[in-house]
């Protein structure tokens, strides 16, 4: 097995045997039947091959697989959903911690909280909370692991009136590189609650979330609407104006891409580049639909989905963008404080110069509830922009890596360039750069604090597979 030192070492079957006898879950190696059931992660790229999974099924489970990674000194990859686009949630002949088991959401609705465990998805949330008029923000893909999104901060349909996943963080349990359980919140262990947020997997393994919920659906107002990528500068521009005046209640987005023929998604657009407006009013749905109303009437649209939609449906509307295992993909991201003409031509230039049908390049609406929250007050430092731009570079072929990243690349620089200088992990690849790629940009001044609090609770770097910060000199617990 991969080790932190380099050198392979051999697991005997006695420690293996002793493993199997105290996990409660799934220990697998290659060779049992179980490891190809493995949940597989969401880049193609990356899709890694663990010489041993351990799939827990509580806290106790991972306490374990911690202690004996840290005691033959495994290199560990931990995967919550598995949507990392930078395949940090996957490795090559190391550990493998697959939470995939532990995925029970519990809803308070009196208290307006829901307790989530590590290996949920989006949709298993939002399958539970919805039954009490409730959502927990999030993202924007239900098949998207809710550890990974909110540990990098979180952005969602709700963001802007109710802020990031790490805003509505109440506490969580996490299993150190010492193996001790820990929960984390405002009371108790605050270091480790202020790093958690925005801090990504440096700190440990994330068994549960403590949410708390707003009350929004079961059905809302929602716009979804394609038009031709040849009507580029007439839908970003009225798109834009539209943006400017709409209340917090809304979050938006627009973007420009290409899909296949699937029964999910509107004939009209198929295997044809299109641009995609998205907005979600998270209030009354009738007040909603006025509100949306104009982004229907940009242009002739190819195809419309908008009316008032079911919450959990908004939330599996951009699914088919985003199939696990389906693409290779490479994202960089960077945020603007405003779509300003040069960076709308940017963006609208690099939508219609694409090199891949399957790249996606996106503009989301930031601000509200977001930037009422200080820069230093969780370890998600962005807190000043309108806007984030994501260059997402997806493609099938493999000969063609070279080619996107590249493109992506640049592209990405040339918006960068008229940014605030910071970066959204959860939507940055790190292809030949190094798990360290962007964690200054995206950190700013918070990094020299997490740095601290890195070598506190994993001093030796146990968890490095992520946007991996460096423990800065000093002791562990």
């Amino acid at each position: 097995m991969a080790t932190l030192s380099g050198p392979q070492t051999q697991i005997s079957d006695e420690s293996l045997g002793e493993l199997r006898m105290i996990v409660r879950g799934d220990v697998l190696t290659r060779e049992d039947p179980g490891y190809a059931a493995v949940r597989p992660a969401y880049n193609a790229m990356h899709p890694g091959r663990p010489a041993l999974v351990v799939r827990p099924t509580g806290a106790a489970d991972v306490i374990v697989a911690i202690n004996f990674a840290r005691a033959n000194g495994l290199v560990v990859a931990v995967r919550g959903g598995g949507h990392s686009v930078a395949g940090l949630s996957s490795v090559d002949g190391g550990l493998l911690i697959d939470l995939a088991r532990m995925n029970g959401v519990v809803v308070d609705p009196e208290a307006r909280t829901v307790r989530v465990q590590g290996g949920a998805l989006i949709g298993d949330v939002d399958h539970e909370t919805q039954a009490f008029g409730l959502v927990a923000p999030s993202g924007i893909v239900s098949d998207t692991g809710v550890a990974g999104l909110t540990l990098g901060g979180g952005e969602g349909w709700l963001r802007r009136k109710h802020g990031l996943a790490i805003d509505n963080l109440l506490s969580a349990q996490v299993v150190c590189a010492d193996g001790e359980l820990r929960t984390a919140s405002a009371d108790t262990n605050p270091d480790l609650f202020w790093a958690l947020r925005g801090g990504g997997g440096n700190f440990g393994v994330v068994t549960s979330f403590t949410f708390r919920c707003h009350p929004v659906g079961p059905i809302v107002a929602f716009a979804g609407v394609f038009h031709p990528v040849e009507d580029a500068e007439n839908v970003y521009r009225k798109f834009r104006e539209w943006a400017a005046t709409v209340p917090e209640e809304i979050s938006a987005m627009i973007g420009c891409t290409t899909l296949p023929a699937s029964e999910n998604t509107p004939p009209e657009i198929h295997n044809r580049p299109f641009i995609v407006t998205g907005a979600l009013y998270s209030g009354d749905s009738l007040e909603g639909q006025k509100i949306i109303q104009p982004l229907r009437e940009i242009g002739t649209p190819l195809a419309d989905i908008s009316g008032p939609l079911p919450f959990a449906a908004v939330q599996a509307a951009f699914d088919e963008f985003f199939r696990r295992g389906t693409l290779r993909s490479y994202w960089k991201s960077t945020f603007v404080e405003e779509l300003t003409d040069p960076i709308l031509d940017i963006i609208m230039d690099k939508a219609r110069s694409r090199p891949s049908d399957r790249v996606f390049v996106i503009a989301f609406q930031m601000g509200g509830a977001i930037n009422r929250v200080g820069a230093g007050e969780t370890a998600y430092s962005e807190r000043s922009a309108n806007w984030m731009i994501s260059i997402d570079g997806n493609w099938a072929d493999e000969a063609d890596d070279d080619r996107v990243i590249s493109w992506v690349r640049d592209a990405w620089a040339e918006v960068h360039a008229h940014g605030t200088g910071t970066q959204y992990l959860n939507f940055t690849g790190v292809e030949g750069e190094g798990v360290t790629a962007g964690v200054e940009s995206a950190f700013g001044q918070n990094l020299v604090r997490l740095a601290e609090i890195k070598a506190k609770y994993d001093p030796q770097n146990l968890f490095r597979l992520n946007n991996n910060i460096v423990p800065a000199a000093g002791a562990g617990i």
